[in-house]
């Protein structure tokens, strides 16, 4: 008998419920009867806890167009994995104790950067552990595009065609804030395709005077209204030059007086320009809904492949993508590392041809 155990972490996505079906199906193809799958609810505290369920094939039946995730998840970050719980736990002993109380072969561990730092230092306590690269940011190490963040994409691309039709039809200059604290694949993908005039993220620290000229630009030439889209962690060539402390506290100071950074743009705008500047923030629908086709087939893919990895003993490793082929990529090479917009990035130099301004 073969037991391997699933669990979702950090924040959810549109195909978190396809990829493990991918798994599922394809180990029970594999080993029939003689598979067992145990789910574990909420992340990585189903497993400290021992909070899980046995699965069986029904469960995984219906479940390739639902969004969200039918096991939960919850957020554990990884710099407190080390610190015992309220009541004094170790969180990593509970979750070693519970792997093997549950005799399982396997834990798959589907998650963005944080989880799979977590999933990296179980499998360097001695777990057998194969991630799967979920983010909606696609900013996660060792695989060209992460399940989740197309669906993103096209659901922040529709937020940005709505609000399209509304500023041409007032002269308004609109902002779209997109999520992304440190990586800005989302926004950047997102405005393109929404035909953003603007785009900022945090891989460019912004200049809040280009964004006025570029502003006034469409103005002169008859472009009665602007379309921005910011991400939530865009931020100033000011900025940019903080120490870490001195950003968050630069943060801090902000959101005393702004919901968010688009807004603080805006106001800066309006100054400038005498212009009215609204705000739209997409938020928590840009992670909701049904994962779209091309999610549903790489969450498909990528679990197939995981079923794969364990049948060929291939542990402590994520499934990941790369040059349109099924790969893996070790664990340890994932953990602690960020995929950012790099400053070469071609998409970069085609969107300036078309002069959208990222405000450097």
């Amino acid at each position: 008998m073969k037991r391997v155990g699933l669990l979702t972490s950090g924040g959810d996505c549109q195909a978190l419920n396809a990829t493990m079906r991918g798994i599922a199906k394809a180990l029970y193809q594999m080993y029939g009867d003689e598979m067992e799958i145990v789910g574990f609810l909420d992340g990585y505290r189903g497993l400290m806890y021992e909070d899980c369920v046995k699965l069986t094939p029904s469960d995984f039946s219906g479940i390739l167009t639902k969004g969200g995730t039918f096991l939960g998840t919850s957020r554990t970050p990884f710099k407190l994995i080390r610190e015992p719980d309220a009541n004094g736990l170790d969180k990593v002993e509970a979750m070693k104790t519970t792997y093997r109380r549950q005799r399982l072969d396997c834990l798959y561990v589907l998650g963005g950067n944080g989880s799979q730092k977590t999933a990296n230092l179980l499998s360097q306590e001695g777990l057998n552990v194969i991630g799967m690269p979920k983010t909606i940011d696609n900013d996660l190490w060792g695989t060209d595009t992460t399940f989740g963040f197309q669906s993103a994409i096209d659901i922040a691309t529709n937020a940005i065609d709505c609000i399209h039709t509304t500023a041409a039809s007032h002269n308004r200059c609109f902002i779209v804030e997109i999520m992304g604290h440190k990586a800005g694949w989302l926004t950047l993908n997102a405005g393109i395709a929404g035909g953003a005039d603007i785009i900022l993220i945090p891989e460019i620290p912004y200049q809040i005077e280009k964004v006025v000229a570029a502003v006034k630009h469409r103005n002169r030439r008859g472009r009665g209204f602007t379309i921005i889209a910011v991400a939530e962690g865009a931020m100033s060539v000011d900025d940019a030059k903080m120490g870490k402390k001195e950003y968050k506290q630069r943060v801090a100071d902000m959101l005393k007086v702004y919901p968010s950074i688009s807004y603080e743009i805006a106001d800066q705008i309006k100054e400038a320009t005498g212009l009215e500047c609204r705000v739209t923030v997409p938020g928590h629908m840009q992670r909701g809904g049904q994962p779209n086709a091309y999610d549903r087939v790489l969450s498909t893919r990528l679990g197939t492949y995981g079923a794969i990895l364990f049948q060929h003993g291939e542990f402590g490793v994520m499934a990941a993508i790369h040059d349109h082929k099924i790969t893996s990529i070790p664990l340890s090479e994932v953990a602690g590392k960020l995929k950012t917009v790099p400053p070469d990035n071609d998409i970069l130099e085609e969107a300036r041809m078309l002069g959208i301004c990222f405000g450097d």
